[in-house]
C-alpha cells in the first residue's frame, strides 16, 4: 500500500494544476530534491524519490525533452498504479454492498411474505437517557421472563377469590381502592379512576323469584323450591309467565326449528334449555323470536368432564348469567353512563320481553320426568337420572321473576406506562375485577395476571426498557352484567379511541382448564399469535412450545386454536363496536368440556386448583408469558405487527359461501360482482402497502408512523358508516350484528331456496327473520356491505391520489 501511495502522490504532482509553475534544477550536496513553489508561495512539499531534483519554473515548450520525459514518467506511474486502483475500487464496492444489504435487511424486519414478523436479531432502542445501549428481542424476552418469575400469581388468585366483589357492593369499592393503591406503588406514569352510574338488576330479597305447577285453569298450585334465591338472570323481563313445558336442548334456532319439525310448537310455552354452546342472552332471544313465554336454563352433567378424578358441580347448584343481548348499560344504549349525562328515555333493543330464570340439575331432572311426547334425538340426551329425555309438552308451569333495577356506581381503574416515540398510541390490557360468586376462574385469575404484568413491566422500565407506544392497564368493573365497565368507557371516549387504541388484550376467562388452548381474536392478530406461540413453553407438555402442542396432530394450527370473538367477552365490544382489534386467550378442558363452576358459588380457588390437578400456577404463568411477549411486540416493534392482508382471506371465505347461490341470483337478474370487485380492490391495496413497507427504511420515524396509523385503523374501516351506532352498536360487517353484516346477507340469500316457506327463525346475525327473499332488501344489504368493504380498500391505499381501483 505504501508503494501505491507513493505512485499516486507522484502522479498527482505531474498532473496539470490551475496555477502557473516553472521548473529549475536545485543543486544539493547531499541529495537532490524536488521543490514545488506556487506563485503565491503558500506551500512547500517534499518530492518523491522517483524523480530527479528540479525546481518549478514554468511550462516547458511543447516538444521539449523535459516535457516528453515527464509524460513518460506519468504513463509509467499510471501503468504501475492501475492494478492497485482496480483492487481498491473492488474493495470499496464490496464493502458498500455489504453495508447496504445489512442496513436494508434490518429495515424491512422480515424479508418474508408478510413483512410483519420481527426476526430474532431485530433490535430495539431503549430510552434516550438509558446507558444500556441497544436491546435486542432476545434481551427484552429474557428481561421480561426474569422479572415475571419474581412474582407469585397463585397467591394473588387465592386472595382475590376470597373477597366478595359483586359490582356496586361495598366489598367491590374496597377492592377498587386496593387495586388503585397497587398501581400507584409501581410508580406508573399515570393512574386514575373512571366512575360510571349504570342501571343494574338485582333479585328482590323480599319477593324472590318463584316456580309453581299450575292446574288446568292456569292457577298456581304446588311451588317448586328454587334452592338459592341469589341465583338469577340479570336484565330478565319481570312478571309472571305461564305455559306448558317443552325441552329445547341448547335453545339454538336450529333446536327450535327441530321442535317444530317434530310437531312440538314452542310458541306460547315455557322452554327448558341446557347451559352451553351459546350465551344465556342468545338462548332467551331465540326463544322470544319463536314465541315462547319464558325460559328455564339448567346445567346438564353431560356438558362437563366425566373424569372421576376431577370435581363436579353439585346437582343443587344453578348457574348465574345475564340475558341482555348486547354489552354495556342497557338503559343508556350508545351513551356513556356518566353521572352528568342527560339520558333519553330509551333502552337497548337487546333487552328480552320474556322472563328467564336459572334452575339446578335437580329441578331440571324433576321437570324432565314430567314431560310427555316424542323421545328426543340421541344427541339431545343428557346425563340426568330418570327416563329418556322427551320433547314434551308437559304439565303447566308458572315462572315469576321479581328482579328490580338499581342505579349503581362502578369504577374502572387505569394505569399507564407512557410510550417513548408514539405515546398517543395505546396498547390496552384489561381484566374484569367483579364476580357474582367467588369468581376464581372468572375474574381472580385475570386480575392476578394483570397485576403481575404491571409489576413486571414497571420493573423493566426501571432497568432501562421504554416501549415505543403507551401501555394502558385497566381493571374493569361490571363485567358479570355484560362487560358494562368496558363498554361504557368505549362509549365515553369512542371518538378518541378509534384513533389511538392499537389493540386490546383481554385477560378474562384465561384459565378454564389445562388441556387445549384457544385464542378468540380478530384476524389481524393471527400471524402475531402464531409467532408468539412458538416462543412460549407448553405448561403441560414438557419440552414443547405451545405451538408444537397445538400443531402436533393438526395440519392447520389456526383451525385448532383460532375462534371468533364471543359477545360475552369485553374484547368483543372493542372490535365489533369500537373497531379496535382484540384478543382473549383461554386454556380449556379437553374435547371442549366446559369448566363446571363458572358463574356459580363453587368457582373457588380450591375447585379451580383441583380441576387443573395442581397445574394452576403453571397454566396461569403460561398465559402471563404469552400476553407479556405479545405486549412487547405490539408496544415496541417499529412497525405494528398486524396482518392487514388477512381480511382478504376472510372475505374470500364468505364469498365462497355466497357463490353457492350465484345461479339463483343470476336467474333473477342479480349479481355479486360488486362484492368481488371490492374484495379485489382491498387485496390490491393491501399488497401495495406491503410492498411500500418492504422497500422503506425502518429508521425513517415519520414514514413508520404514517404506516402504523394506516395499519392500526384497518379494523375501524370495517365498521359500517351507513348504520347508526345507537340502533346498531355492533357495526362491524364481519363480527357485528345487524342487517349490514355479511352474515345477514348470507342468511337472506339462503331464502332463495326456501320456496317461500315461513321464516326459519332468527338469523345468526341477529336480524329479525323475513318470510321470503326480497330483491329490494337484498340490493340494500349488498350496497351496505359493498361500500363498507370498498371504503376499507380506499382507506388502506392511503392518500386519495394513491387510490387505484377498478370498482
Amino acid at each position: 500500500m505504501e508503494q501505491l501511495w507513493g505512485l499516486l502522490q507522484g502522479a498527482k504532482r505531474l498532473s496539470p494544476g490551475p496555477s502557473q509553475t516553472t521548473y529549475k534544477h536545485v543543486e544539493s550536496t547531499q541529495q537532490g530534491r524536488l521543490q514545488e513553489e506556487e506563485e503565491d508561495r503558500e506551500e512547500v512539499a517534499e518530492p518523491s524519490a522517483h524523480f530527479c531534483p528540479m525546481e518549478l519554473r514554468g511550462p516547458e515548450p511543447l516538444g521539449s525533452r523535459p516535457g516528453r520525459q515527464n509524460l513518460g514518467l506519468w504513463a509509467a506511474a499510471g501503468r504501475r498504479a492501475t492494478p492497485y486502483l482496480v483492487l481498491m475500487a473492488l474493495l470499496i464496492f464490496t464493502g458498500a454492498f455489504l453495508l447496504g444489504y445489512v442496513a436494508f435487511r434490518g429495515s424491512c424486519q422480515a424479508c418474508g411474505d408478510d413483512v410483519l414478523v420481527v426476526s430474532e436479531d431485530a433490535n430495539y432502542e431503549t430510552s434516550p437517557d438509558s446507558h444500556q445501549g441497544t436491546l435486542y428481542w432476545s434481551d427484552l424476552q429474557a428481561m421480561f421472563l426474569r422479572h415475571l418469575g419474581e412474582g407469585s400469581l397463585e397467591d394473588i388468585i387465592r386472595q382475590t377469590s376470597l373477597r366478595k366483589r359483586v359490582a356496586g357492593s361495598a366489598g367491590m369499592a374496597v377492592l377498587a381502592q386496593d387495586i388503585r393503591a397497587a398501581l400507584l406503588r409501581r410508580k406508573l406514569d399515570h393512574v386514575w379512576t373512571d366512575t360510571h352510574y349504570v342501571g343494574m338488576q338485582f333479585p328482590d330479597r323480599a319477593h324472590p323469584n318463584t316456580l309453581h305447577w299450575v292446574d288446568a285453569a292456569g292457577e298456581p298450585r304446588e311451588q317448586l323450591t328454587l334452592e338459592d334465591p341469589d341465583v338469577y338472570c340479570p336484565y330478565s323481563a319481570t312478571g309472571n309467565a305461564t305455559g306448558e313445558l317443552v325441552y329445547a336442548h341448547y335453545g339454538r334456532p336450529e333446536d327450535l326449528q327441530h321442535l317444530r319439525a317434530r310437531g312440538v310448537e314452542p310458541t306460547g310455552r315455557l322452554l327448558l334449555v341446557r347451559l352451553g354452546l351459546i350465551s344465556f342472552a342468545q338462548k332467551v332471544a331465540s326463544a322470544q323470536d319463536f314465541g315462547a313465554r319464558g325460559v328455564l336454563i339448567y346445567p346438564d352433567p353431560a356438558d362437563f368432564s366425566q373424569d372421576s378424578h376431577k370435581p363436579r358441580l353439585s346437582s343443587h347448584r344453578a348457574v348465574y348469567g345475564h340475558v341482555h343481548l348486547g354489552t354495556g348499560d342497557p338503559y343508556t344504549p350508545g351513551f356513556p353512563s356518566f353521572n352528568q349525562t342527560q339520558f333519553p328515555p330509551v333502552q337497548s333493543s337487546g333487552l328480552p320481553s320474556i322472563p328467564a330464570q336459572p334452575v339446578s340439575a335437580d329441578i331440571a331432572s324433576l321437570l324432565l320426568r314430567k314431560l310427555k311426547g316424542p323421545v328426543t334425538p340421541q344427541e339431545w340426551q343428557g346425563r340426568l337420572p330418570g327416563s329418556p329425555y322427551r320433547l314434551g309438552p308437559g304439565p303447566g308451569l308458572q315462572l315469576g321473576v321479581n328482579n328490580h333495577r338499581v342505579s349503581t356506581p362502578i369504577n374502572n381503574i387505569f394505569g399507564c406506562i407512557e410510550g417513548r416515540s408514539e405515546p398517543d398510541h395505546y396498547v390496552v390490557i384489561g381484566a374484569q375485577r367483579d364476580a357474582w360468586g367467588p369468581g376464581a376462574a372468572k375474574s381472580a385469575v385475570g386480575t392476578a395476571i394483570l397485576l403481575e404484568l404491571v409489576r413486571t413491566f414497571s420493573s423493566m422500565v426501571s432497568n432501562g426498557f421504554r416501549p415505543r407506544r403507551s401501555l394502558l392497564f385497566i381493571s374493569w368493573d361490571g363485567g358479570d352484567f355484560g362487560s358494562v365497565g368496558s363498554t361504557e368507557w368505549l362509549e365515553g371516549y369512542l371518538s378518541l379511541l378509534h384513533l389511538k387504541a392499537v389493540v386490546y388484550v383481554s385477560l378474562d376467562n384465561a384459565v378454564l382448564g389445562d388441556d387445549k388452548f384457544h385464542a378468540k381474536t380478530s384476524p389481524l392478530l393471527i400471524s402475531l399469535i402464531e409467532n408468539i406461540l412458538k416462543q412460549v413453553d407448553s405448561p403441560n407438555h414438557s419440552g414443547q412450545t405451545l405451538y408444537e402442542q397445538v400443531a402436533f396432530n393438526n395440519h392447520s394450527w389456526d383451525a385448532e386454536v383460532i375462534q371468533p370473538l364471543p359477545m360475552d367477552s369485553s374484547a368483543y365490544s372493542f372490535t365489533a363496536f369500537a373497531g379496535v382489534p382484540a384478543v382473549e386467550f383461554s386454556f380449556v378442558e379437553q374435547d371442549g368440556q366446559a369448566y363446571p363452576f363458572l358463574h356459580t358459588k363453587e368457582d373457588t380457588y380450591d375447585n379451580l386448583h383441583k380441576m387443573l390437578q395442581g397445574r394452576l400456577p403453571a397454566v396461569a404463568q403460561a398465559v402471563a408469558q404469552l400476553t407479556g411477549q405479545l405486549l412487547i411486540r405490539l408496544s415496541h416493534d417499529h412497525l405494528l405487527p398486524l396482518d392487514f392482508g388477512r381480511y382478504g382471506d376472510v372475505v374470500l371465505r364468505h364469498i365462497s359461501s355466497l357463490n353457492e347461490f350465484s345461479g339463483d341470483l343470476k336467474a333473477r337478474g342479480l349479481t355479486l360482482q360488486w362484492v368481488y370487485s371490492a374484495r379485489g380492490d382491498y387485496i390490491r391495496a393491501a399488497e401495495k402497502l406491503r410492498k411500500e413497507i418492504y422497500n422503506s427504511e425502518e429508521s425513517d420515524e415519520r414514514l413508520m408512523r404514517m404506516y402504523n396509523v394506516r395499519i392500526m385503523r384497518v379494523e375501524f374501516y370495517f365498521l359500517s358508516q351507513y348504520v347508526s351506532p345507537t340502533n346498531s352498536p355492533f357495526r362491524h360487517i364481519f363480527l357485528g350484528r345487524g342487517d349490514h353484516t355479511l352474515g345477514a346477507l348470507l342468511d337472506h340469500v339462503r331464502l332463495l331456496r326456501s320456496n317461500g316457506s315461513k321464516a326459519l327463525g332468527p338469523a345468526s346475525s341477529g336480524v329479525a327473520p323475513i318470510l321470503a327473499f326480497q330483491e329490494s332488501h337484498f340490493r340494500r344489504q349488498l350496497a351496505l356491505l359493498t361500500w363498507t368493504l370498498q371504503g376499507a380498500a380506499n382507506a388502506l391505499s392511503g392518500d386519495v391520489w394513491n387510490i387505484d381501483n377498478n370498482f
